[in-house]
């Protein structure tokens, strides 16, 4: 199980550019004039995990299959795109089918590269998109709270249900604040139901000059404190810097990165926050065919996650056999892990750790 994470931004802020290096293709076009992205892209890239290598050595595998994060580049909004200027009902209703938002904002000065608004303001291009996102969100949960307070009136239990979550929500929206302020956590697996762009998680990504690539700079720090306010999780890239990288042999990329003052890659920061906001972690199956990767999310039961495998494990399930990565590695796998007695036999109620080597018995 991955998760895809919808980019967006003002035109000409950088996101194809990051698309583009993040995937290694070539798929959207990066050029220097809005809406040069028509249809939202899609690009696939495996998670980067150290643990794989080690655990494939170990266990002798044939393959490595990491697990996989879904980046979709989607058209630069601009003011008014609630109301349909530009591209926006198009990319509005794209923005709704993610699991988060990965909202790329100019942090770097370029007369060369024309700004939409005719400066560099991280905030206001943050506050630009939020608000249209927000405006978006309210023409449309006004219209369905309308509806669902008759339903509710005429007795129907699920749209009263429905209706005490989306009340708060049309307040905080009439308010000028985003939909996830006023979803409570016992409501949040039902909001998402809804389909509030307003309501998912947000990475800011501050698209920095290369020379700021490692520190930062004055815009990015204003960023970084907006998102901290906000609970929401930010990454400083450059985006020009990801786009060479992606050119580079595999093993050249590393030395590259270090003379710039880089110790990994702006991919890796922007899964390593992602996972985080969308509270994911990994396990993994280890055998002499292939060492793979999995993802679920944290919390995430032993019978649930076997289903990431295959529905079948889940609805035979009898047991998992759980060594953790780093009794694993100690013991050089499987035979040394339970000869050292670390590894356990975990039922139906075991809670899955992020490392977890497993092996699932089932029956059906």
């Amino acid at each position: 199980m991955g998760f895809n994470c919808g980019i967006v931004g003002l035109p000409n802020v950088g996101k194809s550019t990051l698309f583009n290096a993040l995937t290694a293709t070539a798929a959207a076009q990066a050029a220097n004039y809005p809406f040069c992205t028509i249809e939202p892209n899609v690009g696939r890239v495996a998670v980067p995990d150290p643990r794989l290598a080690v655990l494939a050595a170990i266990g002798k595998s044939a393959k490595i299959v990491p697990t996989s994060l879904e980046f979709v580049d989607i058209a630069g909004l601009v003011r008014g795109a609630s109301k349909g200027e530009g591209l926006g009902n198009q990319f509005l209703a794209n923005i709704r089918e993610v699991d988060a938002i990965v909202h790329v904002l100019r942090c770097f000065e370029d007369a060369d590269i024309t700004h939409v608004e005719g400066s560099v303001d991280p905030i206001r291009d943050a506050e630009t998109v939020e608000t249209e996102l927000m405006l978006a969100d309210l023409d449309s949960t006004e219209k369905r709270l309308i509806n669902l307070q008759k339903k509710a009136r005429g007795g129907d239990k699920e749209s009263a249900a429905t209706v005490a979550i989306l009340e708060p929500i049309v307040a905080a929206l009439q308010a000028g604040q985003p939909a996830r302020t006023a979803i409570k956590p016992a409501d949040v697996e039902a909001a998402k139901r809804l389909q509030l762009m307003t309501s998912k998680p947000v990475l800011y990504v501050c698209n920095v000059e290369e020379a700021s690539a490692a520190t930062g700079n004055a815009f990015s720090e204003r960023v970084a404190a907006r998102a901290k306010a906000e609970g929401a999780a930010c990454v400083v890239v450059s985006a020009a810097i990801e786009a060479e990288v992606s050119q580079l042999p595999e093993a050249d990329r590393g030395e590259f990165l270090e003379g710039l003052g880089l110790h990994d890659s702006g991919l890796d920061r922007v899964i390593r926050a992602g996972y985080a906001l969308l509270g994911l972690i990994t396990y993994f199956t280890v055998g002499p065919k292939e060492t793979r990767a999995w993802t679920i999310v944290r919390g995430t039961k032993a019978p649930q996650a076997a289903a990431v495998i295959h529905n079948d494990f889940e609805r035979g399930f009898i047991a998992s056999e759980t060594i953790g990565y780093d009794d694993f590695a100690t013991y050089k796998g499987e035979a040394g892990a339970k000869e050292a007695g670390r590894m356990r036999v975990e039922g139906k109620e075991y809670v899955v750790k992020d490392g977890d080597v497993l092996l699932f018995r089932f029956n059906v």
